[in-house]
């Protein structure tokens, strides 16, 4: 049976057409971060620590989200509940009537000091000066850090401690604030956080990781910053 050919509809010329779709701009890619964004946001996570915004823990876990972060938009969230002032890395300035030395603002942007112990022994020890941070590595070997004479030019003080069948001791000055966060394999790590009476008083921060291995940070009873001063200006009033 033949069926009945419908004439199609012509479109009415006057009946405006859809305007065609324009295509889309790709999106620009996101800016990569440098090394020097990632500095900048480490500095800041550290003043938070300092000023008690952060607890070790969260400053671990922070700092290890901006060496990760491969663009400035990992980084932004990171910091986004912290103050980021112009003063964020900027030591505080210790108070008038107690003295830790002179406060340096160029010391918190100082390079990492390493000190390396494979099959053999190490230490950094005496009167000197203590950078920002501070990276430890014992391979079958010991590394032994005394702060106990050091002379603090910036309030907060990093050390980085991996130990792998070796050992790694920190001592510090009875009126610093020790505070540390860190684990390991079959081995042990401690530290023996305090918080000094002076909110102002520099802060020590030891970060561990061990594999049958050890690391240990305390404070020394007896051997405070202040007093190594107060001997500085004896002998000069005796000459």
């Amino acid at each position: 049976m033949d069926l009945e050919k419908k004439p199609q509809k012509q479109p009415d010329p006057a009946t405006p057409r859809p305007a065609a779709p324009r295509p889309t701009a790709p999106a620009a890619p996101a800016m990569r971060a440098s090394d020097a964004d990632r500095d900048r946001v480490a500095d800041i996570l550290r003043e938070a620590l300092a000023e008690g915004r952060l607890d070790a823990e969260e400053h671990g876990e922070r700092i290890d989200a901006v060496y990760r972060a491969k663009t400035l938009g990992e980084l932004e969230p990171i910091v986004r509940d912290l103050p980021a002032a112009a003063s964020a890395t900027a030591p505080a300035a210790p108070r008038a009537d107690v003295a830790y030395g002179t406060y340096d603002p160029a010391g918190a942007a100082g390079e990492e000091e390493k000190l390396v112990a494979v099959f053999s022994s190490t230490s950094l020890r005496g009167r000197r000066r203590i950078g920002p941070r501070t990276a430890a590595f014992a391979l079958f070997g010991n590394i032994e850090i005394d702060l106990t004479e050091t002379t603090f030019t910036q309030r907060l003080t990093t050390i980085n401690a991996t130990s792998i069948f070796g050992n790694v001791e920190v001592t510090v000055p009875e009126n610093v604030s020790l505070r540390g966060t860190g684990g390991g394999v079959f081995s042990n790590f401690e530290v023996d956080t305090q918080e000094a009476d002076d909110p102002e008083a520099p802060v020590v921060v030891v970060n561990g990781y061990s594999v049958f291995g050890n690391v240990e940070a305390r404070p020394r009873r007896g051997k405070r910053i202040a007093d190594l001063l107060h001997d500085k200006l004896r002998k000069h009033l005796e000459r």
